[in-house]
């Protein structure tokens, strides 16, 4: 069970967990046989698998989460609500291989700035859809009265409606 799934307010449904592109974890693989020879290939492996385990960034359908580390944990997170837009930053490459990053901001001077993740334009559209979701309420439009309708018309028209419901 993840770190954010352990934290779900009652009714609150995980809706999309972002994950990191395979390129970030092909990266400390690459340091580690090229780089490994010397000291700097391995702590370059340790520190990169370390920051990909334990990062973790979701959409419920209540908020959106970005969770960084393990011993010292910092997670930011911002209500659907107050989610005012989306900014996806992607080079040529991020482009053509499914990467970038991702900024969300928020009401007043707050700011989400995810670390490179795979499909970040599904991410945004998770946030988007879920905020669709969020704001969708039933309304219910009494009917307008006739103005020429008596007491006893009205009587008459709401029990046929209390019927008619039932």
């Amino acid at each position: 069970m993840s770190y954010i799934s352990r934290r779900l307010a009652p009714g609150e449904k995980m809706v999309r967990e972002g994950r990191f592109h395979f390129f970030q974890q092909l990266w400390p693989w690459l340091a580690l046989l090229f780089l490994g020879i010397i000291v700097i290939g391995v702590i370059i492996f340790v520190r990169e698998m370390f920051r990909l385990g334990t990062t973790r960034m979701a959409v419920t359908n209540r908020r959106v989460i970005l969770k960084r580390g393990f011993f010292m944990v910092n997670a930011d997170e911002l209500t659907l609500g107050s989610v005012e837009g989306a900014h996806i930053h992607q080079s040529i490459f991020g482009r053509l291989f499914g990467y970038g990053r991702l900024t969300i901001r928020g009401r007043g001077d707050t700011e989400l700035h995810f670390p490179t993740m795979a499909n970040p334009a599904q991410f945004r559209a998770a946030i988007e859809s879920a905020r669709m979701q969020d704001e969708v309420k039933t309304v219910h439009v009494e009917p307008e009265t006739p103005a020429d309708e008596t007491s006893r018309d009205r009587k008459r028209r709401l029990k046929h409606e209390a019927r008619a419901h039932h």
